[in-house]
């Protein structure tokens, strides 16, 4: 009986310091094991361990990325003696246990205002050589990549890593906020006058070119069309004489009756003439005489 009760006293006792030995890691941490206050071992790997029972001891820390968030904005002065209020925000995470614990104790509030002080001091230095045009809008990525750098190479005698800088907010303070924003408005409407005065001229350069060269154009169209008409006028006047050349007493008669025709043009049109003169010949006869009709053309 006493052999049995020895037997499952021990049992238990082996199942009792399998127990105390065993510890698990899970994913989202990271373990040291520690003996008589040194720490003899770093767990990065999920799973089951084991440790000397009552020698040694096990701290689990975060391994997942953690987030400072300002609980107000920090004033910052620019390259021209402007202050901002900066509102930001840091992610990192623990990336060496060990070193961690040596510098930190292990606590995460001491971690984040050693990261904090870090920070604002390389954004200070960052922000001080900037304008503030820089800082709100044109280099505020090459500004947060600089500062991330500058961070991670002080951040790594504490064991943690930086994995990113943002600015949430960059306003002005409360008593110069409207002033700047005036100064902004009146220097964007300046540059706006300037852009506008420039396409007015512009305008009137383009139009004035244009008004050019349609007058050249018209010029050239109307020479060019005089020529025309000059070159047809002497082809009729050309086609005229030749045809008129073959029977000149015909010619006389077309001349003769073009004049009645203006002569005549209208019932109060009234002519003051001797009835005998060469104007009339016509008029009397067919052929232009007296008496005989003309003989015919060839004959």
């Amino acid at each position: 009986m006493n052999r049995v009760l020895s037997t499952l006293f021990m049992l238990l006792l082996v199942i009792w310091a399998a127990y105390l030995s065993m510890f698990t890691v899970d994913q989202r941490q990271y373990a040291l094991v520690f003996q008589f206050g040194e720490i003899v071992k770093t767990v990065k790997e999920p799973g089951i361990n084991f440790k000397i029972p009552f020698m040694q001891s096990v701290r689990f820390f975060e391994r997942r990325v953690q987030t400072i968030d300002a609980e107000a904005p920090d004033p910052y002065n620019t390259k021209e003696k402007k202050n901002l209020l900066v509102d930001s925000f840091i992610k990192w995470q623990v990336a060496d246990a060990g070193q961690y614990y040596r510098a930190t104790g292990g606590d995460t509030a001491v971690a984040e205002n050693r990261i904090k002080q870090i920070v604002n001091s390389r954004l200070r230095d960052e922000i001080g050589n900037l304008t503030v045009a820089d800082v709100i809008t044109g280099k505020r990525d090459e500004v947060m990549a600089n500062v991330r750098t500058k961070v991670n190479a002080e951040t790594s005698g504490l064991g943690v890593k930086v994995l990113d800088v943002r600015l949430k907010r960059v306003d002005f303070p409360d008593n110069i906020s409207g002033s700047v924003y005036e100064r902004m408005k009146a220097e964007r409407r300046q540059v706006a006058n300037g852009q506008r005065a420039m396409g007015t001229k512009e305008e009137t350069s383009i139009k004035a070119e244009a008004d050019r060269q349609s007058k050249v154009i018209l010029a050239e169209a109307y020479r060019k069309a005089e020529e025309l008409r000059g070159e047809g006028d002497a082809e009729a006047a050309r086609i005229y004489a030749e045809a008129f050349s073959q029977n000149p007493e015909f010619y006389a008669f077309y001349k003769s009756m073009q004049a009645y025709q203006s002569s005549f043009n209208k019932k109060s049109d009234v002519l003051v003439l001797d009835p005998s003169s060469d104007f009339f010949k016509y008029m009397k006869s067919p052929g232009g005489g007296s008496a005989a009709p003309a003989k015919p053309v060839g004959k």
